[in-house]
């Protein structure tokens, strides 16, 4: 005769209870977190000769990596009418301090001389104007890749020390005039 090598209906069901018992499902309500919107100014190349493609290339890399992050509702570009509407906003500006041209030449060949660096200011300022954030940034970019590689690596840099800090909550809106709670 074989043996039944089936649990018996009954202690599996006990067995269950046990493991349900010892570890139960929770469901824990989901609050929903104000989130502020940012709006990315251009980019202020401040004493430095700095190409208007590098300018661009920053300003963009800006916005995309900051979308990346998920930390803010949304991001608007400079000049975007929404923005003024925007509940719960903060302003990014950007000011280059310095730069060192590379060549991409150099790294190809050597890999250890001509590499390209940014250095900028990164503040994430209130409507008031008031700083909440205030960082020295830098990207570069040292042995492969093009000279505009940088700015995605100075782009990606702010975004992540963005991140990383810790904002203060959000304004609550108040009602409108007559409006209920």
């Amino acid at each position: 005769m074989k043996a039944n090598k089936r649990l018996p209906a009954y202690l599996f069901a006990a067995v269950m209870g046990v493991i349900v018992v010892a570890h139960p499902i929770r469901v824990v309500a989901q609050k929903t977190e104000e989130k502020w919107n940012v709006q990315v100014d251009r980019v202020d190349s401040g004493d430095v000769n700095l190409a208007s493609s590098f300018q661009i290339a920053i300003y963009e890399n800006l916005v995309g990596e900051l979308n990346k992050t998920k930390k803010f509702s949304q991001v608007f570009r400079d000049g975007d009418h929404k923005a003024s509407d925007s509940p719960n906003l903060l302003i990014l500006k950007t000011t280059v301090e310095k730069y060192t041209a590379g060549s991409e030449t150099r790294r190809a060949v050597t890999t250890v001389t001509g590499a390209t660096k940014l250095t900028v200011r990164s503040q994430l300022c209130g409507r008031d104007g008031q700083v909440i954030v205030d960082r020295v940034v830098e990207g570069n970019v040292r042995f492969m890749g093009s000279n505009l590689r940088a700015t995605h690596n100075l782009a990606h840099n702010v975004a992540k020390g963005i991140k990383q800090s810790t904002l203060p909550q959000p304004p609550h809106e108040a009602p409108a005039e007559g409006g209920r709670l």
